[in-house]
């Protein structure tokens, strides 16, 4: 299914998209009614992370605006990391909550998240919440740096997609709020190719053609790391790792080497020299490639850069299918939410405003080409056809790992993957040796 982004994504990607939320879903007025970023250009916001917050992460609560039906207010300081095309409508999106319930948000763009959470959350420094994407779950809750909130949560699970609703869960532990899914899939640039390849053989005739580095065209743009490569590693029913298989461990897989194999076969020789994100990225962003395979975050720059580009689920493979990790994006609960006073109630409360209010969902999809996994609107035809194109995309994948022994398996496969695309290594010499250093890490 292959889509014409002139006639369905003029508007994503939009930058400073002012999302009217009042009457459309309201804000709790009482903690336990709720259904489901004025952000800071300082530098010294940024940098922090904490927006004139407390040291525990969050402002102290004023009594004074406290009423008996309400309770105390709050502020809670809540940590994304976001590019620069999606803050806007998240500063908007904040300043709408702010303006509309009795607790407030203060929200702070952190550029190293995993760097900055380690860190800050032990310290009792950490904000109420933050945004990640699902696979930090299990490592940091066996860590203590997120914690479980089930008991005071005004949602429900089964208000998310299946997918969604397990993602947060771990332990029997719910320790944050889903919101969206992301996934890579096939996009193309109409102006170069003619029509949507129907096979892989189609597709790879077309990188033939319009492969020519000589002159800084590439047949695709493919950024070659362990998460990008997942869709061909899986293709044949190999797999990274997976807790419910035995063994747990499949890189030496013949099925995961064989999906390795394909992919240095069949796409290096047309990607440019440098398997790294930006240039592999930069190169379908700037009109000189034919294809490439990227995920929603991706259409907003294509927008920007006025692409014809149209997406598609990939084509049908020989004997496999392209199945890549999915993420959940979601609201982690911090540390600091477990003295549960009026601070940690406006972080959840925030939470779960975002979550369900389907016009900020909608406004989300429309504009940034989010997918959502609100249960009422998966599958919606309310959504963009692109969105509808990755939600499709989503399903042929599967869900990366939350165990928090799925760590020691990305950091093993970092290097590899580079020496397996300079040719410095075959694919099964590298799966191996990424193998024997991950159950060594285990040991």
């Amino acid at each position: 299914m292959a889509l014409d982004r002139r006639k369905l994504l003029k508007q994503i990607g939009g930058a400073g998209t002012v999302v009217t939320l009042a009457g459309c879903a309201s804000v709790q007025e009482n903690s336990q009614d709720t259904e489901g970023n004025g952000g800071s250009d300082s530098d010294s916001d940024s940098d922090n992370g904490t927006n004139g917050s407390d040291e525990n992460g969050g402002n102290e609560s004023n009594e004074s605006d406290s009423t008996e039906s309400q309770g105390p207010s709050g502020t809670a300081t809540v940590w994304y990391s976001l590019s620069d095309t999606e803050k806007p409508l998240r500063e908007d999106i904040i300043q709408a909550f702010n303006d509309e319930s009795h607790h407030s948000v203060e929200g702070s763009d952190i550029s190293e998240m995993q760097d900055k959470t380690t860190s800050s959350i032990p310290a009792g420094q950490g904000p109420e919440i933050f945004q990640w994407a699902h696979d930090w779950v299990g490592d940091y809750y066996e860590r203590d740096f997120v914690v479980d909130q089930s008991d005071q949560l005004s949602v429900n699970m089964d208000q998310f997609s299946e997918a969604a609703a397990g993602a947060v869960q771990y332990d029997d532990a719910v320790v944050g709020l889903p919101f969206s899914a992301e996934t890579v899939t096939l996009i193309y640039n109409a102006d170069i190719v003619d029509e949507a390849p129907e096979t892989f053989a189609d597709m790879e005739a077309a990188m033939e053609d319009h492969h020519n580095p000589e002159n800084g065209q590439y047949g695709l743009a493919y950024p070659f790391d362990p998460y990008f490569v997942s869709g061909f590693a899986q293709a044949f029913g190999g797999y990274y790792f997976d807790p419910e298989e035995d063994p747990a461990l499949g890189l030496e897989a013949d099925e995961t080497i064989q999906g390795l194999e394909f992919a240095v076969d069949n796409l290096t020789p047309y990607m440019p020299n440098d398997p790294s994100y930006e240039p592999q990225e930069a190169a379908f962003l700037e009109g000189n490639a034919a294809f490439a395979i990227s995920g929603p975050w991706y259409l907003a720059g294509l927008n920007d850069n006025d692409i014809n580009y149209e997406i598609m689920t990939f084509p049908e493979m020989d004997g496999g299918q392209f199945t890549p990790y999915t993420g959940i994006k979601i609201w982690y609960f911090s540390k600091a939410m477990e003295e549960d006073g009026a601070d940690a109630a406006a972080g959840r409360e925030f939470a779960e405003w975002f979550v369900t209010n389907e016009d900020h969902l909608l406004s989300r999809a429309e504009n940034q080409g989010h997918i959502p996994v609100l249960a009422d609107l998966v599958g919606s035809d309310e959504l963009p056809g692109p969105v509808q194109v990755y939600s499709e995309a989503v399903d042929q994948g599967v869900p990366m790992p939350t165990d928090p022994r799925m760590n020691d398996v990305w950091a093993a496969l970092e290097e590899p993957m580079v020496q397996v695309f300079n040719g410095s290594q075959s694919p099964e010499e590298a799966l191996t040796g990424a193998a024997e250093e991950v159950r060594s890490n285990w040991e």
